[in-house]
């Protein structure tokens, strides 16, 4: 069984599944379908918006489809989230991310 396949399964169990929706997002990104790939991290950031990783990945995953503003915002709203959750670390990179791409 393929990752998707297995991903897919996990949620079908479990829709809520965190990692499992964030691994999904990252296997449709990584192959390049990248409607998917956002579908699935807006589902996921909806459900846990403190998953402050998805921000990150959502926001490369857009620049990577040419849609450099909603990378922006995706990272503002990142940022935000890192802030709410004390997660410096994941701050800092969408920060230079950010600084990047003005």
């Amino acid at each position: 069984m393929d990752r998707i396949a297995a991903l897919n399964e996990i949620l079908t169990e479990n829709p809520k599944d965190a990692f499992a929706r964030y691994g999904l997002a990252m296997e449709y990104s990584k192959q390049g379908d990248f409607d998917r790939a956002l579908a699935e991290f807006s589902i996921l950031l909806e459900s846990h918006p403190e998953y402050t990783a998805g921000y990150f990945m959502a926001a490369q995953t857009l620049v990577q489809a040419q849609r450099v503003d909603d990378a922006k915002k995706m990272l503002n709203d990142g940022i935000a989230s890192a802030r709410r959750t004390g997660n410096l670390h994941a701050q800092s990179e969408m920060e230079a991310m950010l600084a990047e791409l003005e």
